[in-house]
């Protein structure tokens, strides 16, 4: 396989397992598609990986091979042939290779089939999970605001976290740490009125990556609005006007996040 054939199975794997990234990465620039799509897949495989099975240990040495495998990206030597990891080593650094990572360690709770005791647990885990993606897309772009990006990262995760609540309750894990109606709205409330970090304005190397977010606002305030909705796995909302709210968002129009 060429780099165009790995390119496309990126694309397929995104479309597959990450819809929304999917549509954002098809209305960013063709060079940036070459960047994300890569990393968007090593994400998608490494949030699947703890699920495929029912075994603690094998869950967590599917996720030790990712590991494994930034670590090789990041030492810039030779690198295991796979249809993921191969056009990976195209875009990332070492640093970047690094950052990516963060979000694979941290899902070895999953792995664990590990319960949300705290609220700082989570923000945690979504800081170390959609914080360091974000911030290893738009690096990879050529983005410098490290904090606005992980911030992004972090919206984008709190409103996925939420939409994900039904289907982490069906693998037996507690997704929330309260998970009354009122806790859940006021979980909700604080995610979305919280704007640390978001203060700067896009840049345009990092408008690409930050696309996959365009949903967050939206969905935070929906869960606020309606926490029940969030239980019942009906946050989603119906997809009439998404596509024309992403083309707006893609052309620069429109709220950021």
């Amino acid at each position: 396989m060429d780099f165009d054939d790995d390119l496309n199975a990126c694309a397929e794997i995104v479309e597959r397992g990450d819809p929304d990234r999917f549509r954002a990465t098809m209305a960013s620039p063709v060079a940036a598609r070459a960047v994300l799509f890569p990393i968007y897949a090593a994400n998608v495989e490494a949030a699947r990986a703890p699920f495929v099975t029912q075994e603690p240990l094998i869950a967590e040495m599917r996720l030790q091979w990712w590991v494994d495998a930034l670590a090789e990206i990041a030492a810039g030597g030779l690198v295991r042939r796979h249809e993921v990891v191969t056009p990976l080593a195209h875009v990332l650094d070492a640093e970047g290779a690094r950052v990516l990572s963060e979000g694979v360690e941290a899902r070895r709770r999953d792995a664990a089939r590990e319960d949300m005791g705290e609220v700082a647990e989570l923000e945690d885990y979504l800081r170390a999970t959609g914080g360091s993606l974000m911030w290893a897309a738009s690096r990879a772009l050529g983005a410098t605001d490290e904090v606005r990006a992980r911030a992004v990262g972090r919206q984008a995760a709190r409103a996925n976290w939420l939409l994900g609540v039904p289907a982490l309750q069906a693998r037996g894990i507690r997704p929330l740490p309260e998970m009354t109606l009122e806790a859940v709205g006021r979980l909700a409330a604080s995610w979305r009125d919280d704007r640390s970090g978001l203060e700067a304005v896009p840049s345009k190397a990092g408008r690409p990556a930050e696309l996959a977010a365009w949903r967050a606002p939206g969905i935070l305030a929906a869960a606020a609005r309606d926490p029940q909705a969030v239980l019942d796995g009906r946050l989603s909302g119906p997809a009439a006007g998404q596509g024309l709210r992403l083309a707006l968002r893609a052309a620069g129009i429109g709220r950021a996040v």
